[in-house]
């Protein structure tokens, strides 16, 4: 790279960091490398909605981590797939728009995180949705560069999952990121005309073609580099690998980490910030000890209940179904409609396990 010098250098190429090169490089004055360690997301695995199911379950453009042996599990690892391509997760995700209830984002404020109240952060959901299927509201937004519509061919097999929810006594809700978030009904997708919108199909697709954005994709960063600057340790640069090769890039401004919950600090670990015992033992010099890195990480359970089923609504692995798959391909590629535009997880809802609970605790997926 003939340039080694930039006013930012976001390291992951995710949510994230798509956004924020975006956001920054809206800016022609200033110079911005987006460092990404997986492959262009310009592919079928991608676009196409239904080929999730060859990357979340695979190594494909997914780090596919596992975690430790859990006690709370009997001993079993769970599976963490990340996704190693442009546009991170939101490239093999199920595509389901789903924002957090609004009182987890004021129970944040009221623990300390000053700004990340409901009313704080509901202009900048707004402002990155491009709702095709719900008209403005004080709720949502069809400007933004994300796209979001309802799923274009959901399988009347659905209903069942309806009916059977009705018998039980839950509401239907048709809008999930609407006033109430409890209730069943089908979810609504990152989608626009039965093709993923991943963050970097809405953030990057034009902002790429600006001279003052550069993004290096299948490159590895291994450590951020520091310098003293009036006493203290500044961020000055990465270190990464391409090609087998070594590359080193200066930050005149900032160093940007938005390589994910498990990325983001083990790059801090490698490069010296976190615990000082644990770093002492892997000789890494410290450069801060920071008891807190590589800690408290918090995440949901996903518990699958799976049953075999041969009805044609559906899609998988049957005689009947690879009878059909030419037809099923036609009608994708020539109207984006069918089969081909299924996330899997069509519907579902949120519920109380306990009805004295202020808000739902329980997401379903069907």
């Amino acid at each position: 790279m003939s340039n080694s010098s930039f006013d930012y250098i976001i390291v992951g190429g995710g949510s994230a960091g798509c956004v924020l090169a975006s956001r920054l490089s809206e800016d022609p004055l200033v110079s911005v490398a987006l460092i990404e360690a997986g492959v262009s997301d310009a592919s079928n695995w991608v676009t196409i909605p239904v080929a999730l199911i060859g990357t979340v379950p695979t190594k494909r453009m997914n780090w596919a981590y596992e975690t430790v042996p859990q006690a709370g599990l009997n001993g079993r690892r769970g599976y963490q797939p990340r996704g190693k391509v442009m546009g991170g997760s939101s490239s093999i995700n199920a595509m389901c728009y789903i924002r957090g209830h609004a009182s987890d984002y004021d129970e944040w404020q009221a623990n300390g995180c000053k700004g990340w109240g409901w009313d704080d952060v509901l202009p900048y959901f707004k402002k990155s949705e491009g709702n095709l299927d719900i008209a403005n509201s004080n709720l949502h937004s069809s400007s933004g560069p994300l796209k979001v519509s309802n799923l274009r061919s959901p399988s009347a097999f659905n209903h069942y999952f309806f009916n059977a929810a009705k018998e039980l006594g839950y509401a239907s809700n048709a809008d999930f990121n609407g006033d109430a978030q409890e209730g069943v009904g089908f979810y609504q997708v990152t989608q626009e005309n039965g093709v993923r919108c991943n963050a970097a199909r809405a953030y990057l697709h034009d902002a790429k073609q600006r001279l003052n954005l550069h993004i290096i994709k299948t490159a590895l960063v291994e450590r951020i580099t520091f310098a003293q600057t009036n006493g203290k340790q500044r961020a000055t640069g990465v270190v990464y690998q391409l090609g087998g090769v070594s590359h080193t890039l200066s930050a005149k401004r900032e160093v940007i980490l938005s390589a994910g919950a498990f990325g983001s600090p083990q790059l801090l670990l490698l490069s010296g910030i976190g615990p000082a015992s644990h770093l002492q033992a892997l000789n890494i010099l410290v450069i801060a000890d920071r008891e807190q890195v590589g800690g408290n990480l918090q995440d949901h359970i996903d518990c699958l209940f799976t049953r075999h089923y041969n009805d044609l609504r559906l899609v998988g692995p049957s005689f009947g179904m690879i009878t059909k798959l030419w037809s099923v391909w036609q009608d994708y590629k020539q109207n984006k409609k069918g089969r081909f535009t299924t996330n899997y997880s069509e519907s579902g809802g949120f519920i109380k396990t306990n009805p004295a609970l202020t808000k739902p605790d329980v997401q379903w997926h069907f």
